[in-house]
């Protein structure tokens, strides 16, 4: 159940203090602080620049490189206006690829390092060039495209280059992409035995599980009558192995100079016109970073049987007689290079297929990358509109010269030239980023409770300043809009078990949008998990202005079935609101699947939801709501009355270490008819007698038949 309503606005605001989390207990994010509206204070003029790097080839009518020229000797005009050009840097690289040969000890031992992943190529300063006469390699692996045998042929082509085709000029750097995020091994270095290091530490049969399933006259027979279409799995997949290669391509584009990113890969196949946007949005990240990309097919040459090799069962249907089955396989494996072809083709590349020596891609992307002119202008159109600008570079007709340069590049875009791609594509691409995003502040409190003895239902509340989010007239009301997206992964092997994507508009009336700048706005959902350590990335995104807020922590669902040393419980959920269901501003979920969740959500108790407290802090003019259950795994089911002892709760207040305030104990009767022997804990503490400040609250849960016991304590704040 996903509900997200404007709540009262109590005590100090979200993204303060420490943020409690019920077994286990995380820590809440400082994610950002607006200016107060009205606030006064100096006026800031910002103006925006932006800065063009143009690689140009310049040879003359043998094809020898020209060398000695100026900025004066060259003209640069982008959609036929002139541009200024700020500097001029040749790059002179050697015309014979000599390789450096490698020493003993490099050919026999490699000193293992230990290796620290980044999430960026360190950048160089405007109008500077880092590696000035240096060719620029880049070595990608996408593990989620590659089975294990083709990964060890990628490993073994790119130490092979290492070892015996390394000039002296290259300098070499190697990317990951495993299914998470796109990881910087080894910035450009020219040490080889570093280089070599993270090779040999790189995973055979990581990022395997994630390869697409064809949905054709090919697919196995697995003997299920029907089964759900993978073709949604796939063009998932698929734009993320895409928008990791443009990820890779903006890091590389804090460089000057030429890149050549070589993709090892065993192929890459578009789904229809599904990824076709985002093909497109790679394409033109490359272009505009200066990166071509050299796609190798890690297959090497392939001689296909018609109907499948042994890695998959057989098709099994009528495709196997009338051609359709030997058709699709043979279309499959072609579709699957025709993408790569279009991604080297578009950017300035050579893609390698059917060749078992994949070290000859890359030593194709090293000899392509000749001496050249590296040009530099700050454009005169400052417009963020992401259009296609043309480029037009020209020499002093006395010499004769042949140019190879960027013909264009695609302008960058603000957030309200977005279409719905790219809105869409932000999202994707902010949530496979390492470092969160700061621009919205979030809260979040994650809750668990038993279901069976396998399963546990997770509620989660997020948190978002009211004052944080635009409103935008629209049809003459007052709305605002929200997306959400998030994943939950499992720390063991990093595999995301569920996700949740929605887009919220929240419509309020005149009075509740001039309360929103003092008012919380609260988004719930709910999942089923297994017991187990995750992380949870949550993201969520004013849809007005484009600004986001990122949340991530770990967290752990114990298995309370083992519990044998203390009575098992729940979370602690600390309330001091009660609202109806009818009250929620959003639901997204609708229907018998609205009405099932709510069924198995504890926090929904007689048409009334428990609003869980993020931030901990109260108001002495509410009651403090305290709510868990506790679980008996021994008992057995019996008929009539329940026989066993009941639990003793309470809850305590300390301060400073001394007791200040203590419930009555409250006897609860086990509920031993039931299949899962829940006992709710239900207490209601009024706030009003107690003086302002911080407190320690402790819930205490004793068995007396058991001799076992369980406490739980966490810090909260009482206001006026």
């Amino acid at each position: 159940m996903r509900l997200l309503r404007l709540i009262p606005y109590i005590g100090a605001l979200l993204g303060v203090g420490i943020l409690g989390i019920a077994h286990p207990q995380a820590y809440a994010q400082q994610t950002g602080q607006n200016v107060p509206p009205g606030s006064n204070g100096t006026f800031t003029l910002s103006v925006r620049t932006q800065l063009v790097v143009e690689p140009v080839v310049v040879k003359d009518k043998k094809g020898n490189p020209i060398t000695g020229l100026t900025a004066k000797d060259f003209t640069i005009t982008e959609n036929g206006i002139a541009q200024t050009i700020r500097f001029c840097e040749y790059q002179q690289l050697p015309t014979a690829s000599e390789a450096v040969p490698a020493t003993p000890s490099e050919r026999e031992d490699i000193k293992i390092y230990r290796q620290l992943s980044h999430t960026q190529i360190s950048p160089e300063a405007n109008g500077t060039v880092k590696y000035k006469d240096r060719r620029l390699l880049a070595l990608y692996f996408d593990m989620t495209a590659m089975p294990q045998p083709d990964q060890m042929r990628a490993l073994a082509a790119a130490e092979k280059f290492i070892r015996t085709q390394m000039t002296s000029a290259d300098r070499v750097a190697i990317f990951r992409y495993a299914g998470g995020s796109v990881e910087v091994l080894q910035d450009f270095s020219d040490d080889r035995n570093h280089l070599l290091s993270v090779l040999e530490t790189l995973v055979v049969g990581e990022g395997q599980g994630q390869d697409e399933a064809a949905a054709d006259a090919s697919t196995a027979d697995t003997g299920a009558a029907f089964g759900q279409d993978s073709s949604e799995f796939n063009i998932f997949n698929t734009d993320r192995q895409l928008s990791a290669l443009q990820t890779a391509a903006k890091m590389l584009g804090n460089l000057n100079e030429k890149k050549s990113l070589i993709y090892f890969a065993s192929g890459l196949k578009l789904n229809g016109m599904n990824n076709q946007a985002q093909l497109h949005a790679t394409v033109d990240a490359a272009i505009r970073a200066g990166v071509s990309f050299w796609p190798i097919d890690a297959r090497g040459l392939v001689a296909g049987a018609p109907l499948g090799d042994a890695t998959q069962g057989s098709p099994g249907n009528a495709g196997m007689y009338s051609g359709a089955a030997a058709q699709a396989v043979s279309s499959n494996f072609q579709q699957s290079q025709d993408t790569l072809y279009a991604l080297a083709g578009d950017t300035g590349g050579k893609a390698l297929f059917d060749y078992n020596d994949l070290s000859r891609g890359i030593v194709q992307a090293q000899q392509s990358v000749t001496s050249y002119y590296i040009l530099g202008y700050y454009t005169t159109n400052t417009v963020q509109d992401g259009r296609f600008r043309r480029i037009k570079v020209s020499v002093n007709e006395s010499l004769a010269a042949k140019l190879e340069y960027r013909e264009g590049y695609y302008a960058g875009k603000v957030f309200n030239k977005f279409t719905a791609v790219d809105k869409e594509r932000q999202l994707e691409d902010a949530l496979m980023l390492n470092d969160p995003i700061t621009e919205l502040t979030i809260a979040m409190e994650i809750n668990y409770f038993q279901l069976n003895r396998a399963e546990y239902f997770v509620p989660i509340v997020v948190k978002i300043p009211g004052r944080e989010l635009a409103l935008a007239k629209k049809g003459g009301a007052e709305h605002t809009l929200i997306d959400f997206i998030g994943e939950i992964k499992d720390n063991y092997g990093g595999v995301t078990v569920t996700n949740i994507h929605d887009k919220v508009n929240i419509k309020l009336s005149d009075a509740t949008a001039t309360e929103l700048a003092r008012r919380p706005i609260e988004y719930d959902t709910g999942f089923t998990l297994l017991p187990g350590k995750y992380t949870i990335k949550f993201l969520a995104r004013d849809d007005e202005t484009g600004r986001i807020g990122t949340y991530q922590a770990n967290f752990v669902i114990p298995n309370l079935v083992k519990e044998e040393k203390r009575v098992p419980t729940s979370s602690v959920v600390l309330s001091s609101q009660r609202v109806e269901m009818k009250d929620a501003l959003y639901n997204a979920v609708k229907g018998k699947d609205q009405d099932k969740q709510i069924a198995v959500n504890p926090l929904v108790q007689d048409g009334k939801k428990l609003i869980p407290s993020v931030t901990r802090v109260f108001s002495k003019s509410r009651d403090l709501y305290v709510y868990l259950q506790a679980y008996d795994h021994n008992a057995q089911a019996t008929q009539g009355p329940p026989v066993t002892q009941p639990l003793i709760a309470f809850v305590t207040f300390y301060r400073e270490r001394e007791k200040v305030f203590e419930t009555k104990p409250i006897e609860v009767a086990r509920n031993v008819n039931a299949r899962l022997q829940t006992t709710p804990l239900n207490f209601t503490i009024p706030l009003g007698e107690l003086p302002p400040g911080e407190y320690d609250c402790q819930v205490t849960v004793l068995d007396p038949m058991g001799t076992k016991g369980s406490f739980w304590r966490a810090q909260i704040l009482l206001v006026p």
